[in-house]
Formats: structure tokens, sequence, C-alpha cells
């Protein structure tokens, strides 16, 4: 590849429209779009929040046709994709919502891939796999952290062989995104610092990955610091709409950020944890983040520094492995702050488990970005030190 062509860095995102009652915008895109049924993606908890109901009511006032598919579980599996896509087809559906947190907006891009493409959901793991458009997708994020609803990843379980698959295409890209900070409301305090930690790992991992470029930095950074300055606080006052809006912000970013410059081995190795032990995907990565910093720190320890900087780290004076040091002890304290104290082995995570979750991480995407090439039996040393 020539030197011109090499720094070329793509940048792809959703037409986004965010703030308070960005939610209720819904029904305007969906006519926009020529909706004649709408296919509403969520989940039974999001549907006990109210969120759902709300955007029924806006479809319903502007009499637009919808049908409601709820059977989504965390970590939403391949069964359950190709049962809305059933869905989908069966009620003559061209236009499909999601509301809730990663897991139905995931399934959601699932069932607009099977839907045009006619094929099992797990014949599309990798990238750039799709040959064909999905139909329109409207997302609406109801937790600030996985920021399926700005990116071009849709991760779904595979059951029979416990690991989680990642499809990446510019395709699953939705068309509009309604970000909305009072849809978070409702989350209790264990998902929002799940989910802001996973928007944080976002961002650093965008910012140290391989794919990374002056785009992505920018929301990278900006992301670490919204997320920095006002996570913690957010669990002290759940209350407050502005800390609420704030922390979105920084999961939005996140967002724009990883979607093109990708992750690396902290997602690599969550996946693979996630699918095997089928836990909150933010937990997975807080338990892993700070293993990664270490073994990823000498490889990229400029772009480190400028992390350690923006978590708020006088870096004045320090020698590189101070930094490091410092910037661990934040990352650490960080999770400390908003409640995350759990290692793998509180949660079963058994050395004679690390093998094979080394063998599926090592085979996911976004370890190809990670910014220090890594061996199966580097990355069974982190899930060790993680235990």
């Amino acid at each position: 590849m020539s030197h011109e062509l090499s720094n070329l860095r793509k940048f792809v995102a959703p037409e986004i429209l965010f703030g308070s009652g960005a939610r209720k915008a819904v029904a305007n895109y969906a006519r926009t779009f020529g909706a004649r049924k709408v296919l509403l993606v969520s989940d039974p908890g999001v549907q006990r929040a109210g969120w759902v109901a709300d955007v029924e009511q806006s479809l319903r006032e502007a009499q637009i046709d919808y049908v409601v598919f709820t059977d989504v579980s965390p970590n939403p599996r391949a069964a359950q994709v190709m049962k809305g896509a059933e869905l989908y087809a069966a009620e003559g559906c061209n236009l499909i919502v999601a509301v809730g947190g990663g897991s139905p907006m995931d399934c959601a891009k699932g069932i607009g891939i099977v839907s045009t493409h006619g094929r099992h959901i797990l014949e599309f793991e990798g990238v750039d796999t799709l040959q064909l458009p999905i139909p329109p997708l409207i997302l609406i994020p109801t937790t600030a952290g996985t920021s399926a609803d700005v990116s071009q990843f849709a991760i779904i379980n595979d059951e029979s062989e416990r690991v989680k698959i990642s499809i990446v295409s510019k395709s699953v890209v939705p068309d509009v995104s309604l970000i909305d900070p009072e849809t978070t409301s409702t989350m209790d305090n264990f998902l929002t610092a799940c989910t802001g930690v996973d928007a944080l790992v976002h961002a650093i991992e965008a910012f140290v990955s391989t794919g990374s470029g002056p785009m992505t930095d920018m929301h990278a950074l900006d992301a670490i610091r919204l997320i920095n300055g006002n996570l913690a606080d957010l669990i002290r006052h759940p209350d407050d709409l502005q800390l609420r809006e704030q922390v979105m912000l920084g999961s939005m970013k996140a967002g724009l950020a990883f979607s093109n410059a990708i992750l690396g081995a902290v997602h690599a190795m969550s996946h693979s944890l996630g699918g095997y032990l089928d836990l909150p995907h933010g937990l997975c990565n807080a338990m892993l983040l700070e293993h990664v910093i270490d073994f990823n720190y000498r490889e990229t320890s400029d772009k480190f520094k400028v992390v350690a900087e923006t978590l708020g780290i006088d870096v004045r004076g320090l020698n590189s492995s101070e930094i490091r040091k410092r910037l661990m002890q934040r990352v650490v304290g960080l999770k400390q702050e908003v409640g995350l104290k759990e290692s793998l082995g509180m949660f079963g995570v058994h050395r004679t488990d690390i093998p094979s979750l080394s063998e599926k991480a090592i085979k996911d995407p976004c370890i190809l970005t990670n910014p220090r090439k890594s061996s199966k039996r580097d990355v069974e040393v982190m899930y060790e030190e993680a235990l």
C-alpha cells in the first residue's frame, strides 16, 4: 500500500439527535423513511421501565403501525435474532426501531441483517461480510455505555460455542440515533457503573488502537475527560440530569471513536468471557482493563501518557514507569469509586478455563487493532492476572 493511502482514515456516524426528549422524535423519523410497519425491539426490563410505552405512544399518535418484540436477553442470543427476523417478515415490517441498552440494539441490527440476507446470523461473523444494506434502523439507547447506537458493530452470543461473535460493517451503523439522557434515569447504580466504565474502556482502547487517527482521537479524549469527570458524581447523585447528560455525551463520543478506530485486547477478551459466563459486558471490561493497559503500555507509552493527563494525573517530572503506575492506580481508583471491585475469580473463572477463553479471544477481530501484538500465551497471562 502506498504511503498516501496508508494515511487515509474513514469516519462513519449515524444522524444523531442528542438531548432530553430526543426519543420523542421517533415518529417523525419513521415517517421520513416511509414506515409501513415498524418492528419495535426492546427487552422486558426496558419495557417495565416505561420507555417502550413512550415510543409506542409516539408511533400511535403519528398513526404508524408497529409490532413489539421483547424476547431479548442480556448478551442477545442468535436464536432471539432469528425469532425477531421471523416476526419482522411475518408482519410485513419495513423499518426497525430499538429502544434499550446494547442487547436490544445489537439484536435489532442482527434482525436487520437476517431480514435482508435470508441467512443465519452466525454466518456473518467478521469484518465486511454483509452484501446488502439492512432496513432503515432507528436506535434509542437507554444506557450510557455500549454505544451500539452509533457504532458499526453488532455483538451476538453464539450459545452453542459459548462465545460472542462480532459483526463489523458500515451497514449496521444505524440511520438515526436518538440519544436522550432522560432514558438512563431508570438504570440502577450497578448498571450505571458497568456501562460508564464500558464507555471509558471504549475511549481508551480507541485512542491507543492501531486504527486511530485525528478524527477518532478528539472524540476518544473528550470521552475520557467527560466520563472521568462525571461518572463517580453520577453514582453519588443519580437524579442529577446534568450529570446524566455529560456521561451520555461521553459515551456517545467514545462510541464514535471506537466505531471508527476499532478496539483492542480488553474487548477481545471480554467478548470471550461474556460468551462463556454470560456476565454484563461492562463488568467484564472493568475486570480486565488495568491488566491490558499494563501489557500494552510499553508499545505506546506516549499515547498512554496523554490518557493519564486526560484522567487528571499530573505527569510532570515522572518517568515512563511512574506514569504507568499512576495510570493503573487511577483506573483502579475510579472503578472502586463507582463500586466495581470484582475480579474474575469471584465469578467462578478458574485457571483451567483460561486456555479456551484465550483461544476464542485471540480470534476476535478486536485483537487485530490492539497496539501490542498478542500471542495466546500473552492473553492467558492477562486473564491469570485478572483472577
